[in-house]
């Protein structure tokens, strides 16, 4: 008898504290919370450590025990496993439906498209749009020197280096994280096929993407982009002023427009019809077929061209052609004006 009853104390004694752990974790498990029916948005930043994602979810009305909550988590494993993003909590009022809401849901996300092309004020006014950025807030950044330098880009500004392509957010994602991968995605033009490219054109990478941004504004078709960078090869090697009006263009205040004389006397190390050799940095942009174009020109002996009037151009080995096919573009030039003005 005595050594049943000490057989069942034994067992009791494993019995009852595993029941009450057993218990108390059930417990912490689905603690109920406040989000009942009402749709709550929630956004968790990279690094975020728990303690800060409870307090956002307190504050939010997500939860009423921020202690109980952190609990739960660290119960279920998943303190670390709750990702970057915006999310929108409805429908749960328990601590393990909650946390699988983060862990397991979907969080919203933003479609980007940045256009070849686009200087850094219209990619921070898209992105104000897009993304709710303060506008002035992001120009601070695009042109901060040291963060421009910390992303190892050999220039004094981000412009020319935001890579024009679709990227799709986290809603909440913030500014520096944004620009980041921007500038990731154009560093992977730089293969070592690429690098290895301009090293033997004595052109640094600032340089090429100096002149793709010029190539970028010129052309509208890809298959002159190639034909385009020849001009400008040739006119650097020859010591020829580049002579490219979208570089004019991003000088002055109220473009794009049909530039004027007193436009091209701008003294700016960004005219090129002042200043010999490429201007200190990029004017936009360019795409990757830009990029291409400047590391791989075609061979060809042109050194000018003109706009056909329908996005090709008309390119020309000496002066004399060049100025007949001008004449030709200012009486296309006339037509359609003329034609505009009976309708």
């Amino acid at each position: 008898m005595a050594t049943e009853r000490s057989k069942k104390s034994t067992l009791y004694f494993f019995i009852i504290p595993n029941f009450l752990v057993i218990t108390g974790i059930i417990t912490i498990l689905y603690w109920p919370q406040n989000n009942m029916t009402k749709s709550t948005k929630v956004i968790i930043n990279n690094g975020e450590p728990l303690s800060v994602i409870s307090k956002k979810l307190l504050k939010s009305g997500v939860i009423t025990n921020e202690k109980l909550f952190e609990l739960a988590t660290k119960i279920m494993g998943l303190e670390k496993s709750i990702p970057v993003g915006s999310y929108q909590i409805k429908g749960v009022n328990i601590n393990k439906r909650i946390i699988n809401s983060l862990v397991h849901g979907s969080p919203e996300i933003k479609r980007i498209t940045l256009l070849e092309g686009w200087n850094i004020k219209q990619v921070s006014s898209h992105l104000s749009k897009q993304m709710g950025f303060d506008y002035n807030n992001l120009i601070e950044i695009i042109n901060d020197k040291n963060f421009t330098q910390s992303l190892d880009i050999d220039g004094d500004n981000l412009e020319g280096y935001l890579f024009p392509e679709t990227y799709h957010f986290f809603d909440g994602q913030k500014e520096y994280s944004v620009i980041k991968r921007f500038v990731s995605e154009y560093k992977k033009f730089w293969s070592n096929i690429n690098i290895a490219k301009a090293d033997s054109m004595n052109l640094t990478q600032h340089q090429i993407v100096t002149l793709a941004s010029i190539i970028e504004g010129e052309a509208i078709y890809d298959s002159e982009r190639p034909i385009i960078s020849a001009v400008y090869h040739n006119r650097l090697k020859r010591g020829m002023k580049l002579q490219a009006d979208p570089t004019v263009q991003y000088i002055i205040n109220d473009g794009p427009r049909r530039l004027l004389n007193k436009d091209l006397k701008i003294k700016s190390l960004y005219n090129t019809y002042l200043y010999r050799g490429l201007p200190p940095g990029p004017i936009n942009s360019p795409g990757y077929e830009s990029l291409k174009a400047a590391l791989y020109p075609e061979e060809n002996d042109y050194l000018y061209f003109v706009a056909k009037g329908d996005g090709y151009h008309t390119f020309s080995k000496n002066e004399k052609d060049h100025e007949k096919a001008k004449r030709a573009f200012q009486r296309v030039r006339k037509k359609v004006k003329k034609e505009r003005g009976n309708l």
